[in-house]
């Protein structure tokens, strides 16, 4: 039949060794049909081979090898036909067990129909154990949420090397519970189309399905048209940091504020993502009496949107105004307010509870805290200040992110003094206090009193220390309570204005 219609014939043939498609292509090529609703076993293997014809003598091809990778099949065989359409040989291939492998198929060598034996199942047995094996030696967390890194640079453009954007993306990841498999970094502007040039960007998706990958994650903000494209090449589910730093805002956000600040940053990112799902644009959506097309789909889901981000900003709106009236009976009190600000992951939550003997939450991960948090000191000569933490900052902060915080962090233009916290052990530490102070910056709020706070002494060469205390830099380790009462010092004359000056005294 193949050689009748001059097209390539192929089919899908399940373990039980029944056809489940029957596909129809070009002299040269086949195109698969999408095969979601088909199972992919833990095994990686989708219980699917795929035999077809080629009309000319040749072995299997870039496309066919690809088709076997990305669609997980058991095999795939070629038959070369005569003119009468009678088999003369036949070429078949395995996907590679070994994720690490140049290559993610094993092709075997050139077959006729006399040489093929029985077997097959046993074959595709011991190729499942294989990848079984290969499994059982990742620890279960490196069987999950399994991602690949891309990053794609312009240097003039950046504030900062590739490396150091690329290091912070892995600790995004490492705080989302993503377990970054590999990664690749392009130095040069995007490609407007997918990104990376769709060449490299099947070379990625290639090695992705071979190591079991099922995230493949931008370290940029993609725009939607990018998506959409890379989203029809791949069945990986693909992400951009944007989306990587809405989930992890809205997984740690415990207050109604801070999940409603996160619902509308997300609402926001996703009104314009929403796309034409409905082929039919005339479908009549308005009832019995309408006229003419009505909604579509897509106008029905941005009217949703739209609906339920201005509810949100009303609700946001309110909770501010209450904001407001706390923040105005404090200012009668006349009581100082000390704010707490520096880069995601700075030390910033150990330290208020270092300072007020508090357990608001702290760990190692970015964005761990992001609900303002505020607590009382009482100095010794009758005095006491209002100390608060607020949320980390980080390089781009995505815009909608911004908007969605600003009415929280316009709590920080009532504060008397900051406390620009700096992790001094981060070897990139003075990167991150200039994103900190343009942020700040761009909050109206350079003004304020600012002191700037080192911290994490304690994992730091002695002789840094040393040469920083030599120029009177104020030096803390909040985990370990070093350096504790001399800022508090310091604190307290910045304050209310005395002459006397803190003895600093840094022990380790």
């Amino acid at each position: 039949m193949s050689v009748e219609i001059k097209r390539q014939v192929g089919f899908l043939i399940d373990r039980s060794g029944y056809v489940t498609h029957l596909m129809v292509g070009s002299d040269a090529s086949i195109e698969i049909p999408h095969l979601d609703r088909f199972r992919v076993a833990q095994s990686r293997l989708r219980g699917l081979r795929y035999f077809h014809i080629h009309l000319k003598d040749e072995a299997l091809n870039q496309e066919d090898l690809m088709d076997l990778v990305l669609n997980r099949f058991d095999s795939i065989t070629a038959a070369v036909v005569d003119k009468d359409g009678i088999p003369r040989f036949y070429y078949s291939a395995f996907i590679n067990p070994d994720p690490d492998a140049d290559n993610p198929w094993i092709v075997q060598n050139k077959e006729f129909p006399g040489q093929l034996k029985e077997g097959y199942a046993d074959i595709i047995t011991d190729l499942e154990s294989e990848f079984t094996k290969k499994n059982s030696n990742l620890k279960e967390a490196q069987l999950q949420n399994r991602a690949f890194l891309v990053g794609v640079y312009e240097p003039r453009k950046m504030k900062r090397s590739p490396e150091h954007s690329m290091a912070e993306l892995k600790e995004l990841c490492k705080t989302a519970g993503i377990h970054v498999v590999d990664t690749y970094m392009q130095k040069k502007p995007a490609d407007s189309s997918t990104v990376v040039g769709k060449g490299k960007l099947q070379e990625i998706i290639l090695k992705s399905v071979h190591k079991d990958i099922e995230l493949l994650i931008f370290d940029l903000e993609l725009l939607p048209a990018q998506a959409k494209k890379i989203s029809d090449l791949s069945d990986l589910k693909i992400i951009d940091r944007t989306q990587l730093i809405l989930d992890i805002f809205s997984k740690n956000a415990k207050s109604r504020d801070g999940k409603l600040q996160v619902e509308l940053a997300q609402l926001k990112y996703l009104k314009n993502r929403l796309s034409e799902l409905d082929d039919n644009m005339s479908r009549l959506t308005g009832g019995i009496g309408g006229r003419g097309p009505g909604e579509t789909k897509l106008e029905i889901g941005n009217r949703r949107v739209e609906e339920k981000i201005t509810r949100l900003e009303n609700e946001l709106d309110s909770l501010r105004k209450r904001r407001e009236l706390n923040r105005k009976a404090r200012a009668k009190n006349e009581i100082p307010i000390v704010a707490i600000v520096g880069y995601t992951n700075a030390g910033k939550s150990t330290l208020l509870n270092a300072l007020t003997n508090s357990e608001v939450v702290a760990e190692d991960k970015l964005f761990a805290t992001l609900d303002p948090t505020t607590r009382r000191i009482r100095f010794p000569a009758e005095r006491e200040i209002i100390i608060s933490d607020t949320v980390g900052f980080i390089h781009d902060l995505p815009p909608d992110l911004s908007m969605a915080f600003k009415a929280t962090l316009e709590e920080l233009g009532d504060a008397d003094l900051l406390l620009h916290v700096v992790d001094l052990s981060n070897p990139n530490f003075e990167e991150q206090m200039e994103a900190v102070d343009g942020i700040l910056n761009s909050l109206h709020l350079h003004e304020i009193p600012r002191l700037v706070v080192y911290n994490k002494v304690d994992e730091v060469d002695p002789e840094v220390i040393h040469s920083m205390h030599e120029v009177g830099e104020i030096l803390v380790s909040a985990a370990k309570k070093l350096g504790l009462p001399e800022l508090l010092d310091i604190i307290e004359n910045r304050l209310w204005n005395e002459k006397r000056k803190p003895t600093k005294v840094i022990s380790s």
